[in-house]
């Protein structure tokens, strides 16, 4: 049987906080992990808290890889969902493992979604040329007003 998908739920504990503290650093360990694991990467986004702390995702066309930093305990979790069973999520685990110099990793694996009972794989790997981005991000929120969804150009720039 075959699951649509595989979600990774990696403990990283006793990691380098200096590391974790990087923003720059985490996002550039968690886009190699992504395409260490060969997906096909959409968007990233990252965001570092005050006084500590980093979020991020990097968004890919077969899911998701996110981080949550916290360098005052040491400690990071990061979910891989991978879509189908094309991809090596188990390569990006073992890549930031050593990235963050983690002394106790644990990892549990879930299979998601539902599974075909015909023994039927469910690849799921999308070509990026067949991706479209948005345009324009929604904000349902009141408070704030909508603003357009920045472009690869206008990240790298």
């Amino acid at each position: 049987m075959y699951a649509l998908g595989t979600h990774l739920l990696v403990e990283l504990k006793e990691c380098s906080a200096k590391i974790l503290s990087n923003l720059e650093e985490v996002q550039n360990i968690l886009v190699t992990a992504a395409k260490i694991a060969d997906a096909t990467i959409v968007e990233v986004a990252f965001h570092e808290f005050s006084p500590f702390g980093i979020s991020g995702m990097v968004v890919i066309a077969e899911s998701h890889l996110s981080i949550h930093t916290w360098p005052e305990y040491e400690y990071a979790a990061v979910d891989i969902f991978t879509c189908g069973n094309v991809l090596k999520p188990q390569k990006a685990v073992d890549y930031l493992i050593d990235k963050f110099q983690c002394k106790s990793p644990s990892v549990i694996e879930v299979k998601r979604g539902i599974l075909s009972p015909l023994d039927k794989e469910l690849p799921h790997k999308v070509c990026a040329s067949k991706i479209k981005k948005p345009e324009v991000i929604e904000d349902v929120c009141d408070e704030h007003p909508k603003q357009p969804a920045l472009t690869a150009d206008q990240k790298t720039a």
